[in-house]
């Protein structure tokens, strides 16, 4: 989904260690520091062919199953091999995927035509059949798909025609439509998923989808390799490149030297100490492009010391952001006004934007948050963050959290955790016992900020601290019962308010999506649609 799934990494928001490392032009923040820099949803266009790239990840996927990717690195393979109903683009934009058109006859009811003639990676023929066995499998307690909350109001699920699938739901839901390019929207042979049963997905199994490339083989802990499709069917996305080999390298600089010597080509979310470095080195370029990710602070427990909102409006108060920006992000970010990204308003980003600049900057007042944590009789009570290794800017926020926390009386301990406890909170409630705030990379699937939002609903697998609050779990319901985007996006806005005057998530900073690309590859695009859009595809030569 997207709220803060596995934070997996605080790198895709990293910043610059200088604002000249960055490629293209600085904007100017309210501070009058270099802020993020100005960003494009796509590298230079490759103009010729290639026998092959490597592609560097911060981590080997823990799964190739559409139904159980929850983080960037499968999602990033899968993005070039398996397809959804609907697509989003490189600049935020929901098109037609494997459903040429979709019908609302009714509040309730969504009508899905599908396209003709598209092949699985078998040579078979996308029927209907599959798309309802693809989107069934998700809703199924056997398959433990953390999407499958996407399917709550959903009745049925059939096959209406050879090529249409007609879904129902319980209630209005527009948001299951928009999910239907997102990972919940993924099509799979019916007869692949049935005859692979346990093993689909995994090192000893396959993957036979639609995309431009399929599965070559899983050297499990050691690489992922991708061949070409010929049979693919949209031919404006022709693969450049006959092969993709997926390398995994977790520390940081030994991902840089990787960069550096050339034995990756490129790699999204590049360390964010190594801009500068790479910036200079004449090897590449680091690109920025457009993201819905926020750092954000995540209540785990609101039952302890930050279940009374005034301590953590205290807490929110006490954040130096500007600082944290600098020390988190090389100064190459801004503040972060809301939970949600301002990137994440894409479905009307006009007035995204009018909703953005009406909110106030974020507050930093040492005294009135000592005043908050006296008149909540908390002075002295404990708060736990965890934090962890995974990656060096959850530290640096830890400490400037921990820091904040002291000025105004509160006892917050850092508890140190390895890099798969701390993705683990995010999948298992279990782990987040005796936790109190967590750093997340909160981000949406979808140019819908709605998706952000209904994360934080009662009873939602996003909604980590099981926040619950009457008045916001109803305007969700009429926010997502709203198919005009315009009066949906000014109900989101009424969301958003809740969310700042009750803070279950405290809002940090953000900043742009980023991308390395060696000198032999160009083509990429450079944001987080490359979570789902076949970017792989868009890669070639330079030169013909």
């Amino acid at each position: 989904m997207r709220m803060p799934r596995v934070i997996a990494l605080l790198v895709c928001t990293a910043a610059l260690t200088t604002a000249t490392a960055c490629s293209g032009a600085t904007r100017q923040n309210a501070a009058g520091g270099a802020s993020s820099p100005e960003v494009t949803p796509t590298s230079t266009p490759a103009k010729g062919p290639l026998d092959s790239f490597t592609w560097s990840l911060y981590a080997e996927p823990y799964t190739l199953d559409y139904a159980l990717a929850y983080d960037y690195p499968p999602n990033t393979v899968l993005a070039n091999v398996c397809e959804q109903l609907l697509r989003v683009t490189p600049d935020l934009k929901t098109e037609p995927g494997l459903a040429t058109k979709y019908t609302h006859p009714d509040p309730k009811t969504y009508v899905y035509t599908l396209r003709p003639g598209v092949k699985f990676h078998d040579g078979t023929t996308m029927t209907a059949d599959d798309v309802v066995a693809s989107l069934k499998r998700q809703m199924d307690p056997r398959t433990g798909s953390p999407w499958a909350t996407a399917f709550k109001n959903v009745t049925s699920i059939e096959k209406t025609d050879q090529l249409e699938v007609t879904v129902r739901l319980t209630r209005p839901d527009v948001l299951f439509n928009e999910l239907l390019a997102a990972s919940p929207g993924t099509i799979e042979s019916a007869t692949t998923l049935a005859q692979q049963g346990k093993d689909y997905g995994t090192p000893k199994g396959t993957v036979n989808c639609t995309g431009p490339y399929a599965l070559d083989h899983w050297n499990q802990g050691d690489s992922i390799t991708l061949k070409k499709f010929d049979g693919y069917w949209d031919k404006a996305l022709t693969p450049r490149s006959a092969a993709v080999k997926f390398t995994f390298i977790e520390d940081s600089a030994a991902r840089t030297n990787a960069f550096l010597s050339g034995t990756a080509d490129g790699g999204y979310m590049v360390p964010s100490t190594s801009f500068a470095q790479l910036r200079s080195s004449g090897k590449g370029q680091v690109l920025f492009g457009p993201n819905t990710a926020a750092a954000d602070l995540a209540v785990l427990d609101f039952h302890g010391t930050l279940g009374d909102v005034k301590v953590r409006r205290a807490l929110s108060m006490a954040l130096d952001r500007k600082n944290i920006v600098k020390a988190a992000a090389g100064g190459v970010g801004d503040p972060a006004k809301s939970p949600a990204a301002r990137g994440a308003w894409a479905l009307d980003p006009e007035k995204g934007q009018k909703l953005h600049d009406a909110l106030p900057e974020p507050r930093y007042d040492i005294t009135a948050a000592k005043k908050l944590v006296a008149e909540a009789g908390a002075e002295g009570k404990p708060v736990t963050l965890v934090t962890s290794t995974l990656a060096p800017e959850i530290s640096v926020v830890a400490n400037a959290v921990q820091a904040a926390g002291r000025k105004i009386g509160l006892d917050v301990r850092l508890k140190a955790v390895s890099p798969d406890a701390y993705s683990n909170i995010f999948v298992d409630p279990g782990a987040r016992k005796g936790l109190d705030l967590v750093i997340t990379n909160g981000y949406d699937n979808t140019p819908d900020p709605l998706e952000f939002y209904q994360y934080l609903r009662t009873g939602d697998f996003g909604n980590y601290g099981k926040w619950s609050n009457a008045a916001y779990d109803a305007a969700f319901d009429r926010a997502n019962a709203e198919p005009d985007i315009a009066r949906r996006t000014e109900l989101t806005g009424e969301l958003e308010k809740i969310a700042l005057r009750e803070l279950p998530v405290i809002p940090v900073y953000e900043a742009p999506f980023s991308v390395f690309l060696g000198k032999r590859i160009t083509g990429a695009p450079t944001g987080i649609a490359q979570l789902y859009y076949p970017w792989a595809a868009m890669i070639g030569a330079p030169k013909r």
